[in-house]
């Protein structure tokens, strides 16, 4: 368009508003494609998250186990209920805590079924206790010596 004409004589090219179909369609594709390596990552995120959660619940079921042997004198058990998913501390008939894992997906698996705790808060039984706890492809390991320390790993 010539400069030297008069403005009004002038004519701008109509002005594109929005987006094509294609170019709609390819957002959707990469927002699908987004979505869907979110949604891997994500599931093995969560995956071990709920692990270490677990573990840590788990850790601190068996210290306040021992805690509560040596704050009452009683000797304290907690017992791993690897079918149910559970771990329950108790002294004698009475449950203390409990910490169920039935409905998170995850598999408990013990070398053990139980542990005690002595009113001087070591470990009672000749051996040492591996608790693992797993979903998908994450693990964590929990040890507790014969003395009865934990160690997570």
């Amino acid at each position: 368009i010539p400069s030297s004409m008069p403005r009004s004589q002038r004519t701008t090219p109509l002005r594109r508003r929005g987006a094509t179909l294609i170019e709609q369609l390819w957002l959707l594709v990469l927002m699908g494609a987004l979505a869907a390596l979110t949604m891997t990552s994500g599931s093995a995120l969560f995956a071990a998250l709920d692990v270490a959660m677990a573990a840590q619940e788990t850790v601190d079921l068996l210290a306040l186990a021992r805690d509560h042997a040596i704050a009452t004198g009683d000797r304290t058990a907690v017992r791993f209920d690897v079918a149910g998913t559970r771990v329950v501390v108790h002294v004698g008939p009475d449950t203390i805590a409990v910490g169920d894992f039935h409905g998170s997906g995850l598999t408990l698996a013990a070398t053990r079924d139980s542990l005690s705790y002595a009113p001087s808060g070591l470990g009672v039984g000749a051996a040492n206790l591996r608790l693992t706890l797993t979903r998908s492809a994450r693990a964590d390991t929990i040890t507790v010596s014969r003395l009865g320390r934990v160690q997570r790993r």
